[in-house]
């Protein structure tokens, strides 16, 4: 059996510089934000063969349009998420595609539309998460007989909410990534992975505790040993495609495979290495208050 928990004040220190690098991301640049969340325009054009997205991109970004997406939406089919633009604007895309096609594009679609994720609709998202955060501490500590695996299985929880937006942050500083409404699938999603695998590292520990007795700390080092190779081997399956589409997804989907591909690499390494250091942590200096106090 590997003594885990002995490095746990490591794993903290680790897990406290990817978190500030994070934060300091948020706090100096903030997320970009994308047609989801402020509006724009979508413009659906019909070609005559296909065209480099990149290459489209930033011919239309050099006229001070702001593009948050080009996606190809069928055969020879591209559908233009930008930012609002007038008249003017529009005939300036179109000139780029002639000039690009050497003929003129049909156009399928102008919109203007306003944001998909509104105010309201975050604070709804923010009220049920919040429920269900409570919830599942609730449960967990319920199933346990303990808050502490409860409130220790949220703090990692939070933990890769903070590292996976963190991380956004500054994929949007540096490679103008936009968080839209992939990114917040993404992130529920990576929410009830790293939940469901702390909860397999506490099973391990309750049922060595019904078997064979013995103090948190050695419990903790025994499960997390047990259940390494199974979480390492669960994790490098998803890790394998989400690279695969990162490389061959193309551009619409590249981001949000990042973005799983953070919160997967965050998720496997906090449950081990955040939840259950924090359980420990948090049980030895509950007995040295209890020894003190008597």
């Amino acid at each position: 059996m590997i003594d885990w928990m002995k490095y746990r004040f490591l794993y903290f220190g680790i897990s406290a510089l990817v978190v500030g690098a994070g934060v300091f991301s948020l706090i100096r640049w903030g997320l970009v934000f994308g047609i989801d969340f402020k509006g724009g325009t979508l413009l659906e054009y019909k070609v005559t063969r296909d065209i480099s997205e990149k290459a489209l991109s930033n011919k239309i970004s050099k006229q001070e349009i702001t593009v948050s997406s080009i996606q190809k939406t069928g055969d020879k089919t591209y559908l233009l998420k930008l930012g609002p633009i007038d008249q003017n604007q529009k005939a300036e895309v179109e000139k780029i595609l002639t000039e690009e096609l050497g003929t003129k594009p049909d156009e399928l679609r102008f919109e203007t539309v306003g944001p998909t994720i509104g105010p309201e609709l975050v604070k709804k998202t923010i009220f049920a998460l919040s429920i269900s955060s409570i919830t599942i501490l609730l449960w967990v500590a319920y199933q346990f007989r303990s808050i502490k695996f409860g409130a220790s299985a949220i703090l990692a929880m939070f933990h890769d909410t903070l590292v996976v937006i963190g991380m956004y942050s500054i994929f949007g500083h540096f490679w103008h990534v936009e968080a839209d409404f992939l990114f917040v699938t993404a992130l529920l999603t990576i929410l009830s992975f790293s939940v469901h695998d702390t909860i397999v590292v506490y099973d391990r520990m309750r049922e060595s505790q019904k078997k064979f007795g013995g103090n948190l700390y050695d419990l903790a080092n025994q499960a997390t040993t047990e259940t390494m190779v199974r979480s390492l081997n669960n994790s490098f399956t998803i890790l394998f495609m989400l690279i695969a589409l990162m490389i061959l997804g193309g551009s619409t989907i590249r981001w949000f495979a990042a973005t799983l591909f953070v919160g997967t690499v965050s998720g496997t390494y906090s449950s081990p290495f955040v939840a259950v250091p924090i359980l420990v942590t948090w049980d030895e200096i509950e007995k040295k208050l209890k020894r003190r106090l008597t």
